[in-house]
């Protein structure tokens, strides 16, 4: 079992950055892979971005050079950190864990408020 929590949502300016993190409990080594998604209001949740146990990441175009995954393993912590924010980028933000077997373990999210 591992279980998520999402921080660091918050209102902020168009232009503006936020970081925001995601920490692991539980089983973590069982982690094969980790991704953030958002979900807006009325939309489906979309994939932003993905970080493998290796520590590559890919990411959404929509976000392509203006947000950045890390990690830090010692934290059993990721993070998202999101730049040149616009009034599209809000949403609630989640991560995902995968393990080998192919389960899939959520967080409850964190709200994300860009305001033009």
């Amino acid at each position: 079992q591992v279980h998520l929590v999402e921080s660091g949502g918050a209102l902020v300016q168009a232009g503006g950055s936020l970081r925001l993190s995601c920490t692991a409990s539980g089983n973590i080594g069982g982690i094969a892979s980790m991704d953030w998604y958002r979900q807006s209001p009325g939309k489906q949740r979309e994939l932003v971005g993905s970080l493998t146990r290796s520590g590559d990441t890919t990411y959404a175009d929509s976000v392509e050079g203006r947000f950045t995954i890390s990690r830090d393993s010692a934290r059993s912590t990721m993070y998202l950190q999101m730049n040149m924010l616009e009034p599209e980028d809000t949403a609630v933000y989640y991560c995902a864990a995968y393990t080998p077997a192919g389960h899939v373990y959520w967080g409850l999210g964190t709200r994300v408020t860009v305001s033009s």
